[in-house]
């Protein structure tokens, strides 16, 4: 990569997919598409942030994001340093705003974030002078797996205008859905929401997105489904009927699917419930998605860190 490809970047921070133009996000992609391509080489390591530290602080639990954003880091060189909540001084009562200027005073270029409060990646950006990228915080956003999402059906499609994406599963507390509707319908794609009407977010109808509850009319003529993970401890919150009757609703299954496009692909952001939200066989079927995904996410995440660590510094940089 040369400076011109950062250069012309503008975000101190990614927040929010909301902050992206529909040209950043285009660039962004070939950058990932050109990492992608080193992922596939036999020495997976090239020297673009040699002498960058990012911390990766992840206050919730993650498996992939963190794992994703650890191996973009070092395939680019960066050394990186992760702190988890339960190991941090917030178990001992340190603010989030003091936790942040320790880090600050340790001089990172980047601090990768989840936190369980909306508005915690945000809160860092006004604060500190380092680039902050937002993995994660609570209901609000999700911009890095939003934009793994379109990478992957990109791959697939190679245009996102005039195709047909439903969504389906628990939206109301999906971080994943609001990013990802988003980013897609910026980007022309026609979104469907599908949920039990308790699953569903105050205020969708003023969403730019088709809202169904029965999933067979949601997929037909879709060219992807997405399936949500359920968050089983909303069962117990009473928004649940019964988990049987929910699975047997809104479970996405090979006889749904045949209501979709001809070679319609599956999508999960995981971590599944298999056989709640999605079948085995279409989980693990040719026409899924899943762990496409996941290879994206560490070529998206190269290119994130690439174009926020390298891109020249500016008078006025802290938000």
């Amino acid at each position: 990569m040369n400076e011109t490809s950062t250069a012309s970047w503008p975000h101190k921070d990614l927040l929010d997919v909301s902050q992206l133009s529909v040209a950043e996000t285009l660039h962004l992609f070939d950058t990932a598409s050109y990492f992608q391509e080193i992922n596939t080489r036999p020495v997976k390591k090239v020297p673009t942030l040699k002498g960058k530290s990012v911390v990766l602080f992840f206050a919730e639990p993650s498996t992939r994001t963190k794992t994703s954003f650890d191996m973009a880091g070092k395939r680019l060189s960066a050394d990186t340093f992760s702190l988890g909540g339960s190991s941090s001084s917030l178990v001992k009562g340190e603010s989030l705003k003091d936790t942040a200027l320790t880090l600050q005073a340790m001089n990172p270029d980047a601090i990768v974030i989840r936190h369980s409060s909306s508005g915690a990646a945000q809160f860092l950006a006004e604060r500190l002078d380092c680039s902050i990228v937002n993995a994660g915080d609570g209901w609000h956003a999700h911009p890095t797996q939003a934009l793994l999402d379109a990478f992957t059906l990109r791959e697939q499609w190679g245009e996102f205008r005039g195709k047909t994406l439903t969504i389906l599963g628990d939206i109301a507390h999906s971080r994943v859905a609001r990013s990802n509707v988003n980013l897609l319908t910026k980007l022309g794609v026609n979104v469907r929401l599908c949920a039990p009407r308790t699953l569903l977010p105050v205020g969708v109808q003023t969403w730019p997105v088709e809202v169904f509850s029965d999933l067979h009319e949601s997929v037909a003529g879709a060219d992807a489904v997405m399936c949500l993970r359920l968050q089983l401890e909303r069962q117990a919150a009473g928004l649940l009927p019964d988990l049987r009757e929910y699975s047997r609703r809104f479970c996405l299954t090979p006889d749904a699917m045949t209501r979709a496009k001809k070679n319609a692909k599956v999508l999960h952001p995981g971590p599944m419930n298999r056989g709640v939200e999605i079948s085995s066989v279409l989980a693990d079927a040719d026409g899924s998605l899943i762990l496409n995904q996941v290879a994206s996410g560490v070529a998206v995440r190269m290119a994130i860190l690439y174009l926020h660590l390298m891109r020249p510094e500016r008078s006025g940089d802290k938000q």
